[in-house]
């Protein structure tokens, strides 16, 4: 990976630190020129060592050696961590190295405290994974040393982000040195997100490490414009920061169409009454200035982000469900009416080249099945989802209102006693296998995540699932295919409001700006 400062100067040289040494760090940091000696960040507390006043002091081989390994080990690790799920930008570092005239590379004070403040954003996202449990696990993540990731720790509990335990505790059986534990900070900010289905809607807020702190559901019909239910939406989970009295730092809404970026725009709601290229993004930003939801300043509206809902169910359970640790993670599930799919490939959502990639729904399963309302027959979107299965089992479907609910009731409740549910259950099964399959083949996945009436499926008859996929898939029969089914009661939501966080990740100190 290259350094985010340029190549690093060859050695020699004396060691005079001076303004014209800052310019071979690539350019200064986004707070300008570090404070003096004893410098402190906001929340009052010191990332920097050293005396840059000193000038020429001498600096030992053994002291800048290890200092650049630590301080390439932390690179390596922010821009790791800070890269964007969503386009793959990668936060750049400063270098935290200049160059004196003849040549030799020292650290400076500025240089440190740049380094400290560049940690934040990836050590709040480690706590906010759950990935740095304890203050030694963040030092190990990040690759510092253990007062740098103390005074990490301690500058995002300043912002009231997270918590560190004023008394740490040795596990039982455990050796060596307790240390402090870290969480997110239970009564911390929060992000309102927002998800749009076939009939009707729900808001929730939600704090770090995808925790829904509130939630409310919205039964209506979804009209032509969109303006109408997210305005519903809105209004909904303003009334839920009115009723806590959280502060609301962004808001993210989930909906059932393929987003193009970076308009904003609903490119395909299939089962919505919008027109194609709706400006969600567009209209969803003014009904929160409409409704006074504001960000992290109180004077400036919240800016509105939106994605589809089966991205954003992959997002949540790869930080926070089913798939945390997957490398490269596929994710199948159904709406309230409808089969989405998304891939999540080291970590970064895959959306293609206009934000239609994973359009699992319109793979053919059936070429004699039911007429798609993309053109084609057959697809998994109308021969596996919650419509489906109940007319496959012999119900009324009746009004769309509550499809889901009522397919994953009648699943529950009479799969085990009525044949004619579990003949439904099995020959979905079955067309869902197959369609798995297929893209197992092609895109060779470390584990599949299942959600919806999907998930459901799976746990009425796993076994049966996992042999159609074997059968039918060259890796399948290799037995190395997790499949698993999502973990979170609301992933959409809580993929809303990741990319709400998402700002709050990459730079924790938007927090004080505001």
């Amino acid at each position: 990976m290259p350094r985010a400062g340029g190549a690093r100067p060859a050695p020699g040289g004396d060691r005079s630190r001076t303004a014209a040494g800052a310019a071979a760090r690539g350019g200064a940091g986004p707070r300008g020129t570090a404070p003096g000696k004893g410098a402190k960040t906001p929340g009052g507390h010191a990332f920097a060592g050293g005396d840059g006043a000193r000038g020429a002091d001498p600096v030992s081989a053994a002291h800048r050696t290890r200092g650049r390994v630590e301080h390439t080990r932390l690179e390596a690790v922010c821009q790791g961590v800070l890269r964007s799920v969503s386009g793959g930008r990668t936060t750049r570092l400063c270098s935290p190295w200049i160059q004196s005239q003849n040549g030799t590379v020292t650290p400076t004070r500025t240089a440190k405290l740049e380094r400290g403040r560049g940690a934040l954003g990836p050590a709040l996202e480690l706590v906010h994974t759950g990935r740095a449990p304890t203050r030694a696990a963040l030092t190990a993540e990040l690759g510092v040393t253990r007062a740098t990731a103390g005074a990490v720790a301690a500058e995002l509990e300043a912002l009231g982000l997270i918590t560190v335990d004023s008394r740490p505790a040795v596990a039982a059986g455990s050796q060596g040195r307790p240390s402090h534990r870290l969480s997110v900070d239970p009564e911390g900010p929060v992000v309102l997100a927002a998800q749009v289905h076939a009939d009707g809607f729900r808001a929730a807020l939600v704090g770090l490490g995808g925790r829904i702190v509130a939630t409310v559901p919205g039964a209506v019909t979804v009209e032509a414009d969109p303006a109408q239910v997210l305005t519903e939406v809105v209004g909904a989970g303003a009334g839920l920061l009115r009723e806590t009295g959280r502060r609301c730092l962004g808001a993210g809404l989930a909906v059932p169409s393929a987003v193009a970026e970076p308009e904003g725009t609903a490119l395909n709601p299939l089962h919505l009454a919008w027109s194609p290229g709706a400006p969600v993004r567009e209209i969803f930003t003014r009904c929160l200035a409409g409704a006074g939801v504001t960000g992290p300043s109180a004077d400036a509206p919240a800016t509105g982000f939106a994605a589809n809902d089966v991205n954003l169910m992959a997002l949540a359970e790869h930080r926070h469900g089913a798939g945390r640790g997957a490398r490269d993670l596929l994710c199948v599930a159904t709406g309230h009416r409808g089969v989405g799919g998304a891939l999540v490939l080291d970590g970064r959502l895959h959306t293609g080249s206009s934000g239609l990639a994973l359009e699992v729904g319109h793979l053919t399963v059936d070429p004699d099945g039911r007429p798609c309302h993309c053109g084609g027959r057959g697809c998994l979107d109308v021969e596996t989802d919650p419509l489906a299965f109940l007319e496959a089992a012999g119900r009324e479907p009746g009004p769309e209102t509550g499809l889901l609910k009522r397919a994953l009731e009648l699943l529950r409740t009479e799969y085990a006693t009525d044949p004619a549910v579990r003949d439904a259950a099995h020959l979905l099964v079955d067309r869902l296998g197959l369609g798995l399959a297929g893209l197992v083949n092609i895109l060779d996945p470390d584990r599949i995540i299942l959600g919806g009436l999907h998930r459901a499926l799976l746990e009425a008859d796993a076994e049966r699932l996992r042999t159609v996929i074997a059968e039918r898939s060259l890796w399948g029969r290799s037995g190395k295919v997790p499949v698993l089914a999502c973990e979170l009661d609301y992933s959409g939501l809580v993929g809303a409001a990741e990319l709400a966080w998402q700002p709050v990740l990459d730079d924790p100190m938007t927090v004080a700006r505001g």
